[in-house]
């Protein structure tokens, strides 16, 4: 773990005190206190329990040591957005089935169980999208039917009955994806994101690092990353070979996933 423990630091120390994302559109926005909020209806959809018992998502969840893990990760992360003004936390790996969708699904669901947060969980991995199937969702449109011109705002984000979330899932994958994060359909999208009343937390799903240049091209309007490593899994190589990309990005912290240590006392 040294590799990361190395890129963490790195990217501190370049980027201290300072906050990333989209700078232009965050000053034209005031921040709305929750309790005087509207809050948008926005379309309402089924999710399947069992698939989410499947998948191991919130709230199906029995395990107690995982369900606590989560709400430390989701503390711990709110206190560093909080602490430095961001809003937008963008959730990577270095390669494919590490589990980084698990967990910006579970993160998002351990967020919004939080009062005072309000939450978008955004599926941003438009060439392997995901969450949608993970949740069990039924839709018809998704973030790259809006990137496209096929369908506008007000047809992509989903209610799923889970209070203070609101879903912006994706379906059609695409081969031109960072030209799509790059467009001006992106810049709107995000100004909606922003904009829109309560002030949410929005938690990208990403694509994983060394499969495209689409985290890259998009880093700079999020303020920090979470990068999911896999025990047993992501090799010492691929952390080597991700390295260089993480120095460029303001890295909140590591999450490890599948970990075979765990406590299973009723207290700690």
């Amino acid at each position: 773990m040294g590799l990361i423990e190395e890129a963490l630091r790195k990217s501190a120390q370049q980027r201290k005190g300072s906050l990333r994302g989209n700078a232009a559109v965050a000053t034209k926005l005031a921040r709305a206190p929750v309790a005087e909020a509207k809050v948008p209806q926005y379309r309402t959809t089924p999710t399947d329990r069992d698939t989410m018992r499947r998948n191991r998502i919130l709230p199906s969840l029995t395990d107690v040591s995982v369900t606590r893990a989560y709400k430390i990760l989701r503390t711990r992360v709110t206190h560093r957005l909080v602490a430095n003004g961001w809003h937008f936390l963008g959730i990577t790996g270095t390669t494919a089935g590490e589990g980084k969708t698990l967990s910006a699904v579970n993160l998002a669901l351990a967020l919004a169980q939080d009062v005072n947060n309000w939450v978008f969980l955004v599926d941003l991995d438009l060439q392997r999208p995901q969450v949608g199937a993970y949740l069990g969702m039924q839709y018809d449109n998704g973030l790259t039917d809006y990137l496209t011109g096929q369908a506008e705002l007000n047809q992509i984000v989903y209610d799923i009955s889970i209070p203070r979330l609101a879903i912006v899932p994706n379906a059609r994958p695409v081969e031109y994806s960072s030209e799509l994060l790059m467009s001006p359909r992106m810049n709107d999208f995000l100004y909606f994101l922003q904009a829109e009343p309560p002030r949410r937390i929005v938690v990208f799903d990403m694509p994983p690092l060394l499969a495209s240049d689409d985290v890259l091209a998009f880093a700079p309007r999020v303020d920090s990353f979470l990068l999911v490593v896999s025990q047993g899994q992501t090799a010492r190589r691929t952390l080597t070979n991700a390295k260089e990309m993480l120095g460029e990005m303001n890295v909140m912290g590591v999450i490890l996933n599948r970990s075979t240590e765990r406590s299973d006392s009723p207290y700690y």
